[in-house]
């Protein structure tokens, strides 16, 4: 595929030109006009829905975090509590004794490290310990969420919108077209950010697949992401190993190793900028690829011989 076979593309192409050229963190500025960036998931949880058990211990989700590291991700984005579907919340004390030696540790390693998290005490308390940015399903919706991130000097800010709560979101989806209700959220939330002083650097949009959204929904933002895109913040986008990339290819969770990266090269081709993924390597092999014809694009045909 090429950005001349879709129809969003130009469009996509015109509103990335117009987006930040990076999204200012606690302690980077990572550039988002050279190529697509990579934020591998590294969750400490008994119950997440694709990966949860597999790494439920410091040490062996920190052993994850250096293999996505060593795979070439940009960011690691830990979390705590599990935002599947049916699922409970878990108190913060919990959740902050599972994320807090993550990130103790990997601030050491030279890397961003964003904490996926909707609760003001544990906003500051990964922030305090050295986290770079905060990634909220909630939008910052919490009570003392957003002036917990808004007292921050620099700290980078994913907000994602979410349709209910985790424990009812796909029992009563949304209705109707989704986009109106995505963008008045999200545009909303930023707004409030920026009365309070944020730089508009800081935020990154979240579309938010599988959260309270049907299928077709669902697929219907990714092709409409030139829409979000013309809002002027960056986009993040997040399908990996989603429940909708099952329902369209009869795949299990396991298995969706090919239709999530496919879905992560859609989403770049239509202007995401930040790409949250399971697979890291395997995104950024296809990503490289994406990324090749991105800059020949340009280079002239040779000419006819006479």
């Amino acid at each position: 595929m090429t950005a001349t076979t879709s129809p969003a593309a130009p469009q996509a192409k015109e509103a990335q030109e117009a987006q930040a050229r990076y999204w200012q963190t606690s302690r980077y500025r990572l550039p988002l006009d050279e190529r697509p960036l990579v934020m591998g998931i590294v969750n400490n949880t008994p119950d997440s829905f694709s990966d949860g058990g597999q790494h439920h211990s410091v040490e062996a989700a920190l052993r994850h975090a250096e293999q996505l590291l060593q795979e070439g991700a940009d960011i690691l984005d830990i979390g705590g509590e599990s935002t599947r579907p049916g699922s409970p919340p878990v108190p913060a004390e919990e959740e902050l004794a599972r994320v807090l030696p993550l990130v103790n540790a990997c601030a050491a390693w030279g890397v961003a490290i964003s904490v996926d998290t909707n609760k003001p005490e544990v906003m500051q308390a990964v922030l305090d310990a050295g986290a770079d940015i905060i990634n909220d399903v909630w939008a910052l919706r919490r009570p003392g969420a957003l002036q917990a991130v808004a007292s921050h000097p620099q700290c980078g800010i994913c907000l994602m919108h979410m349709h209910n709560t985790p424990l009812d979101m796909q029992t009563t989806p949304m209705q109707g077209d989704p986009l109106p209700p995505v963008l008045a959220l999200l545009q909303a939330q930023s707004q409030q950010l920026l009365e309070q002083g944020v730089q508009r650097s800081r935020i990154t949009w979240d579309y938010g697949i599988g959260f309270g959204k049907t299928v077709a929904q669902n697929f219907a933002l990714l092709a409409r992401q030139h829409e979000l895109l013309a809002l002027d913040f960056p986009l993040l986008a997040g399908w990996s190993r989603k429940s909708s990339l099952g329902a369209v290819t009869g795949l299990a969770v396991q298995e969706r190793l090919i239709p999530s990266v496919t879905a992560a090269v859609l989403a770049v081709e239509r202007g995401a900028r930040i790409v949250r993924v399971h697979d890291v390597a395997a995104t950024r092999a296809a990503l490289a690829v994406w990324q090749a014809m991105q800059d020949n694009a340009a280079v002239p045909a040779p000419e006819a011989s006479t």
